[in-house]
């Protein structure tokens, strides 16, 4: 059964019917016109759908064309000798369906059923995360024209969802949580009863290279150096703030007196990380005292998170931080690794992983882990920045040290 969406060769500009043609087998054949319609430019006949799939106004029309074809690839089994009309009918009631209703047993039930299970334990950036595992995947049945039944999820079937992130430009970062996120639910579906393949899944080994911003202890020094206008002064002390407690915007933003202990007379901060629900206490580093006693003995005012992106990365620039950088930036609905001067890419979060990677290796990590709320060791290595420049030089400055020691002996 063959599938395939199209415009009129006779399309215009604007508003052309889209058509399905299905092909049963070489005798039995399909043409139909599908209630929706689309600008010439925004339809793509190579991938026979809208260019954007993740515009607002094409995101659902894509939504729609997938589950037509899946619907239709189970509907049509057995059924030789119907009608256009009947197809037509059947294709006007998937689409007016309001709520996506994912058939019982098939993976994206038993995900659906996971989130369900999960959504008041989960916090909402990790819920988000896993609610676009879900959109891949049924991008992915789109993609091979079928509903994926749990139990048949084997390292065929993840090879085949690789070869479709790839199509489809997804990074391989990506495509490995997703398939990770796949393995936590089949485990999930046997704690239901459900006998499924986990043990023998293989994901791919992909390598991915970690390109992990951070500030450097000398660039934390020019920009503490640097005059900046007094419209900055207070981006440029929440950003050394930053880079010495280690903390996420949305919990060193809310920074107050109130939250101010001693312990053994050490001055120390307490507060709830509003992403974990972890209670942190954290010694306050002597910078981060200086800069409290330019505020009377509190922290600055609050900045909106996005005026404080903007700002940081001026004040960056202007403290010279402007060596050039390879990341990943998005252009359009995808990532795309570009060469910028590294003011560029500072953002709020460029604090956290600094102070995990400026004090690695010179205090013990558990009391690092303890500081910035991670769970494992692995997830705390994540923020370390794997070109340590400081290190690189001091390796060098070994290597020149013992080479000159041999050759004056």
């Amino acid at each position: 059964m063959i599938f395939f969406y199209f415009l009129s060769q006779k399309a215009v500009a604007f508003n052309n019917p889209i058509y399905l043609s299905i092909a049963l087998h070489h005798k039995i054949s399909y043409r139909l016109k599908l209630p929706f319609t689309i600008a010439l430019k925004d339809w793509d006949p190579e991938k026979q759908r809208p260019v954007n799939i993740y515009s607002k106004k094409h995101k659902e029309l894509n939504i729609l064309l997938n589950r037509i074809k899946i619907h239709l690839a189970e509907y049509l089994q057995d059924k030789p000798g119907i009608s256009s009309k009947e197809i037509s009918e059947e294709i006007k009631k998937i689409c007016s369906e309001k709520t996506t209703a994912y058939p019982e047993g098939s993976f994206l039930f038993m995900m659906s059923s996971y989130l369900e299970a999960k959504k008041e334990s989960l916090c909402l950036s990790t819920y988000r995360r896993y609610v676009v595992f879900l959109r891949m995947m049924e991008k992915f049945e789109g993609f091979i024209g079928r509903n994926i039944i749990t139990e048949e999820v084997d390292s065929t079937l993840i090879r085949q969802f690789y070869t479709f992130g790839k199509m489809e430009e997804y990074t391989e970062s990506t495509l490995n949580r997703t398939a990770e996120f796949i393995k936590t639910i089949l485990n999930f579906a046997e704690r239901q009863g459900i006998i499924t393949q986990v043990r023998q899944l293989e994901i791919p080994k992909l390598k991915t290279v970690r390109r992990i911003l951070v500030l450097d202890e000398k660039e934390i020094v020019k920009i503490r150096k640097t005059a900046v206008p007094t419209e900055l002064k207070r981006a440029k002390d929440w950003l050394l703030i930053s880079c010495y407690t280690g903390q996420r915007i949305s919990d060193f933003m809310r920074f107050n007196t109130g939250q101010l202990i001693k312990i053994d007379h050490k001055p120390c901060i307490s507060f709830i990380q509003q992403k974990t629900g972890k209670e942190i206490i954290l010694p306050l580093h002597p910078e981060v005292l200086k800069i409290m006693k330019k505020y009377g003995g509190t922290f600055p005012q609050a900045i909106e998170k996005a005026v404080y992106n903007v700002q940081i990365k001026e004040v960056a620039l202007l403290a010279g931080i402007n060596e050039p950088v390879k990341m990943r930036k998005r252009k359009g609905f995808r990532g795309k690794e570009t060469c910028a001067e590294k003011w560029e890419n500072i953002s709020s979060h460029i604090g956290r992983r600094s102070f995990a990677s400026n004090f690695y290796g010179k205090i013990p990590t558990p009391l690092l882990m303890q500081a910035t709320g991670h769970s494992t060791e692995q997830m705390f290595l994540n923020y370390i920045n794997p070109i340590h420049h400081s290190r690189i030089v001091s390796l060098a400055e070994y290597f020149d040290r013992l080479y000159n020691e041999r050759a004056g002996s």
